[in-house]
């Protein structure tokens, strides 16, 4: 076994290629909004017009850099649980989990909160237009001002939150009609059908 299948776990047997590039896209679209927030509002790097707020103080922020710290690692924790819905830990629970180790993860425990998430997480290509009008996602005049390659910057590790809602939704579907098809027969030998 791998280094890299001890992280991730080992891909079922028989899921498509795509499915599982899709998977793995997604924590690849967040970590560099991720990235942007801990370079603009842990380290300082001025990615972003603070206005009359130094970056240093995060004043404009709820509990300051731990807060994106923690955004930026749930997001990312949040996101890679997709490569569940192509892994084994997706369909049987890991050794680590206490009681429900080794047992199958029933489907809907994977398909609702996946469904859910890839349905909330829509709220991304909104607020990404919104964004582009210079307003909040509530329609007030933003408070984040970016010029010229901060702008740049901003929308590189920003749009490919837009892809999460869909890329999940697409590996979601998949997982479901992939653990509730019924398994095929084998084909009658040519000599008993005639």
């Amino acid at each position: 076994m791998t280094v890299w299948s001890r992280l991730h776990g080992r891909t079922v047997a028989g899921v498509p290629r795509w499915a599982v590039l899709a998977a793995y896209a997604i924590p690849l679209v967040v970590l560099p909004s991720s990235l942007w927030r801990i370079a603009g509002f842990v380290l300082y790097v001025p990615l972003v017009e603070f206005g009359p707020t130094p970056p240093g103080s995060l004043e404009g922020l709820a509990g300051g850099w731990w807060y994106i710290m923690l955004l930026s690692v749930v997001s990312e924790a949040a996101a890679f649980l997709a490569v569940g819905l192509v892994s084994e830990w997706g369909e049987t629970w890991p050794g680590w989990v206490p009681v429900l180790r080794g047992r199958p993860v029933p489907v809907m425990a994977a398909v609702i909160p996946a469904g859910l998430g890839a349905l909330a997480l829509l709220i991304f290509p909104y607020a990404m237009t919104m964004y582009i009008f210079g307003l909040k996602i509530n329609g007030d005049p933003e408070g984040l001002v970016t010029h010229g390659w901060q702008t740049v910057i901003f929308n590189i590790t920003y749009w490919p939150l837009a892809a999460w809602s869909p890329l999940l939704a697409l590996v979601t579907v998949h997982y479901y009609r992939r653990r509730t098809a019924s398994p095929r027969r084998p084909a009658a030998p040519a000599c008993l059908t005639r």
